[in-house]
């Protein structure tokens, strides 16, 4: 990893975009390094490269292949342990407007304005004596089985974090993608029992993809919904794969998929507007999504792998702003989403 993060700390100082990432259960870690300190945009999802969207806008960078070097690293990791991130104690009024927050939002499901809606939070983390090589071999030590990234503009900033939720796999005219919602915390029982609300907060994320790319896809299979584990949280997954019909092209499949309800809610357009008009806070790439654009940098194949963005942070000079969220059902219960936005931060602040 020593030359990779030569290369990182050249472009930092120089103020040059860059991105490192590592996939799923992967032994490689890949550096994309942009020439120059241009932000491109991508409109069409024509270029290869990397890209990073955000959660509200059609503004998605691209750090473009043809002017960037590209570098690999594969670092020698050990097995960190199952130690959890210390505990911190929590504001008061963040938990108070937190919890009237998804009050709210439980009402406007009761009243018929939509059926679920995903809310979030930020919290704020000092940092003292940061060192960016350490907080990423960590950060790829402990969430071996998630989306692992750091990504630089400086023009824009710099975002880490350590995702479980692809959005989207696609190489020719074939897909894959998932439904991933509900979360508990990891007991180290063999039986996962998961209440109602779970259950239909995943039944929600997978309804909504099956039904709104049954128009654009030639045949599809849908696993059965299972536990998964990310770091110390489990989750409900279903695996979704097809076929894309002729008249189809991935730009088409993003914007059906982005936002999902595992991010945002349902239907997506009304409870978007919730979230902009309630939350208090501008998201910017949290619940937004990144990844390899038309070119797999490991075998040089052209697909795509692109992940939602979360369990993420956004470094500023001596803090780290998370960002944490839960979807909301009619059987939401405030204080239990509150520890459930609690047990989300300890990720990122046990990197930290």
């Amino acid at each position: 990893m020593n030359s990779l993060f030569d290369k990182v700390n050249q472009h930092k100082k120089q103020q040059l975009p860059f991105v490192l990432y590592r996939k799923p259960n992967s032994k490689t870690v890949v550096g994309l390094f942009q020439e120059n300190d241009h932000i491109y945009f991508s409109k069409d999802f024509h270029e290869r490269g990397f890209i990073f969207a955000p959660f509200r806008n059609d503004d998605v960078i691209v750090f473009p292949l043809e002017l960037s070097h590209v570098k690999f690293a594969a670092p020698h990791l050990v097995s960190p342990g199952d130690d959890d991130a210390p505990e911190t104690l929590a504001n008061p009024s963040e938990k108070e407007d937190f919890m009237n927050l998804v009050q709210k939002g439980i009402d406007s499901i009761n009243k018929g304005i939509f059926t679920k809606v995903v809310l979030s939070r930020t919290e704020t983390v000092a940092l003292h004596e940061f060192d960016l090589e350490t907080v990423f071999e960590r950060m790829l030590q402990y969430y071996a089985t998630a989306f692992c990234y750091c990504w630089f503009h400086p023009k824009v900033g710099m975002w880490m974090g350590a995702t479980p939720e692809k959005l989207l796999y696609a190489k020719e005219n074939k897909f894959t993608t998932m439904a991933l919602a509900g979360t508990q915390a990891f007991q180290g029982n063999d039986v996962v029992f998961w209440q109602n609300k779970e259950r239909e907060e995943q039944e929600f994320v997978t309804h909504f993809i099956i039904e709104n790319l049954k128009g654009i896809t030639s045949e599809m299979t849908v696993s059965s919904p299972y536990t998964t584990r990310a770091g110390s949280l489990l989750h409900l997954k279903t695996d979704i794969e097809g076929v894309l019909s002729s008249d189809s092209n991935l730009k088409k499949v993003v914007d059906i998929l982005h936002p999902t309800p595992a991010v945002c809610g349902q239907p997506k357009l009304l409870a978007k507007d919730f979230i902009v008009n309630n939350e208090g806070y501008d998201r910017e790439y949290y619940t937004g999504f990144l990844g390899e654009l038309n070119h797999d940098f490991n075998t040089n194949e052209s697909a795509s792998d692109f992940y939602v963005n979360l369990r993420c942070m956004k470094l500023e000079k001596e803090k780290a702003h998370l960002y944490i969220g839960c979807g909301i059902t009619k059987n939401s219960n405030p204080e239990a989403e509150w520890v459930e936005t609690m047990n989300k931060s300890k990720i990122m602040k046990r990197i930290l």
